[in-house]
């Protein structure tokens, strides 16, 4: 018995269709959770906790794959216009606030009234977003966002106090990332990130990602340089 190759169907289109398919049951499983934790004490119930956030991971990287998937077909577009840094910032505050609640992580916000920046507000919010929530995995107790200016660039940057980067990470080229390391979640996100910001160009420049171990609170360092 032969098999009749769909010919006009490509596979990364059915992969899309796939992911597309699971982050809306996904959307009904996270309502669900929301609706069961406010039938009880939702602080109290480390189940919970551990399900939404876990859920918001997952739900993190299928927007994450869909997106790279629209670049890859040339089906993407920025819409880019004049935001305020601290806007951006309160926004991602707002969308992790419930999760840093109740894993008692601290949020701190260090940014000038008067920064603002060209870009995609959405696709920068959901970036930082991003790796806000992978900074929830491996942070003690305190988080910070703040942002400056730099050599005609402005600067969007997370630190925390856990125990910071592997070397491994470390040692690569974040805005050329080998395919062997976009396999795990937070290979992902700096791939997703890191196309997200190369985008971003002005002046004949392009922005980029940069990581250390060079946080004032001691962990790790990101920093998104968007021109």
């Amino acid at each position: 018995m032969s098999h009749t190759p769909l010919n006009n169907i490509k596979f990364t289109e059915v992969l899309a269709s796939s992911v597309h398919d699971i982050k809306n049951s996904l959307a009904t499983v996270r309502e669900l959770i929301t609706q069961l934790s406010a039938k009880q004490q939702f602080n109290e119930n480390k189940d919970l906790i551990q399900l939404e956030f876990e859920t918001n991971r997952m739900n993190n990287s299928l927007v994450q794959l869909l997106e790279l998937y629209k670049i890859d077909s040339a089906k993407f577009s920025l819409d880019i216009d004049d935001y305020s840094v601290l806007d951006i910032f309160q926004e991602v505050k707002a969308q992790q606030t419930p999760l840093l609640q109740l894993n008692k992580i601290k949020l701190t916000i260090e940014c000038p009234e008067n920064c603002y920046c060209y870009c995609d507000y959405n696709h920068i919010c959901n970036a930082l977003g991003s790796i806000l929530n992978n900074a929830q995995r491996y942070t003690n107790t305190q988080i910070s966002l703040s942002s400056y200016q730099d050599h005609g660039f402005i600067v969007f940057c997370i630190e925390d106090d856990g125990t910071g980067y592997p070397d491994q990470l470390l040692s690569i080229d974040l805005n050329n990332i080998p395919s062997n390391w976009i396999s795990g979640s937070t290979g992902l996100g700096l791939h997703f990130v890191s196309t997200i910001a190369t985008l971003h160009t002005a002046r004949n420049t392009t922005g980029y990602i940069k990581i250390d171990n060079n946080s004032a609170l001691g962990g790790a360092r990101f920093r998104l340089f968007l021109p």
